[in-house]
């Protein structure tokens, strides 16, 4: 008979081992990590589980399917054998594509070295921002403002510093001043989600000026950029001649060609910065999804025809939604210049995390104005991304919770 199995023990851990835990006493011990402690205790990002019967009016996302000659570039691309591991930096073509893109805009050179494809806009500004700041810097966040940036400047090990908006929600430029003395980073966002606002050459050229005092740098969110109403004019922190050495430039696929689930996005500004980026990015993400990027390529060269059909669409949505919430007794809102929300004021006495969870109760989603800073207190968003039905619907329940609150003082 064979001899009988015996249990080998590896010399080098032979009495080194500590006894093994049970799975309970493992899990009993763990502790997350700093950053996790950071983001849970400063985050109110919400996170939506599928309710059946809900209407959803807080999601920024088109209601569009990606136009057909995007889709079909992604299919064409898998035949084509894009199905492998891509340059960490993105997609030569893409890039160089991107690079003309935002030359237009800038009206100053741009090249490949200055672009870096990332995995959608939200791991481009947490790339960015990872890779200027450090544990202890100030980052001046003017707010009401997407609710992201915070969380991802604590979990950098930064220290947020909100700076309120003008009440029409513009720049106050008075109060950013003492606030970027020492700042590492200023992080804007034109058009202003959820504010709508849209940022202008005379705020830009202010701006400007401020930042060339400091030490900071600009990160400039401009998903929003293809979505501006009633003539507004868009300017991008791209044209800024005072900011050129010092801005970053963080762009996504997702609201102008209806991508959000490709995750396409991109950076741009200088090529020391977009290379320490690129670092951040590869560590966090890897490469590019190869097929994605050949689509993105088509994107840019074919994908504006349908972009500007929505933009009627969503005109008409705009004005549907804010005839609509003006109607409520209590609540009232500005038009947005651009984007696709809208920022409302309430009156009634009550959190708006409470507003919203009873919003919830009452059969619509949409998004606590404390969310977005502390000035957002005393206001909702709703995404008016949807259709004409789903807004009549989830505005009349909208107005259904308000009926059943106190009045405002």
């Amino acid at each position: 008979m064979p001899a009988p199995l015996r249990a080998v023990c590896p010399p080098l851990w032979c009495g080194l081992m500590p006894p093994l835990k049970s799975p309970a006493s493992a899990l009993a011990a763990f502790v997350p990590s700093a950053a996790v402690e950071r983001i849970a205790k400063t985050s109110l990002r919400p996170s939506f589980a599928p309710i059946p019967g809900l209407i959803s009016l807080a999601a920024g996302e088109p209601d569009f399917d990606t136009p057909l000659e995007i889709v079909e570039a992604a299919v064409a691309a898998l035949h084509a054998g894009h199905t492998h591991y891509t340059d960490p930096e993105g997609d030569a073509q893409l890039r160089d594509a991107i690079a003309e893109v935002v030359a237009q805009t800038a009206g100053a050179a741009c090249t490949r070295n200055q672009i870096l494809v990332t995995h959608g806009a939200s791991a481009g500004l947490a790339a960015a921002i990872a890779a200027i700041v450090n544990p202890g810097d100030r980052v001046v966040i003017p707010e009401p403002t997407y609710s992201l940036y915070a969380d991802l400047v604590q979990l950098a090990g930064g220290v947020p510093v909100f700076v309120a908006l003008r009440p029409d929600f513009h720049l106050d430029l008075d109060a950013l001043e003492p606030a970027l003395a020492g700042a590492r980073l200023l992080v804007l966002c034109s058009p202003g989600n959820p504010t709508g606002v849209v940022y202008r050459a005379d705020e830009w050229a202010q701006l400007g000026e401020l930042v060339a005092h400091s030490p900071a740098y600009v990160l400039s969110d401009e998903a929003y950029h293809s979505l501006v109403y009633g003539g507004t004019p868009f300017v991008s922190g791209l044209q800024i001649d005072a900011l050129r050495e010092r801005l970053i430039y963080a762009q996504t696929f997702s609201k102008k060609y209806a991508m959000t689930g490709w995750r396409l996005g991109y950076l741009a500004g200088p090529a020391p910065i977009v290379k320490a980026a690129g670092l951040i990015h590869r560590t966090f993400n890897g490469t590019n999804n190869a097929f994605v990027q050949r689509a993105g390529l088509t994107a840019l060269r074919d994908g504006s025809r349908d972009a500007h059909a929505w933009m009627e669409q969503f005109a008409a949505r705009r004005a549907f939604a804010l005839e609509r919430l003006r109607a409520i007794a209590g609540v009232s809102a500005d038009p947005p210049e651009g984007g696709f929300y809208v920022f409302a004021r309430y009156a009634a006495p009550i959190p708006s995390a409470e507003l919203a969870a009873r919003m919830i109760a009452g059969g619509v989603a949409v998004r606590a104005g404390r969310e977005y800073g502390p000035s957002g207190e005393g206001h909702f968003r709703i995404s008016f991304a949807t259709s004409i039905a789903n807004l009549a619907a989830g505005i009349g329940r909208i107005s259904d919770v308000f009926a059943t609150l106190p009045a405002g003082v």
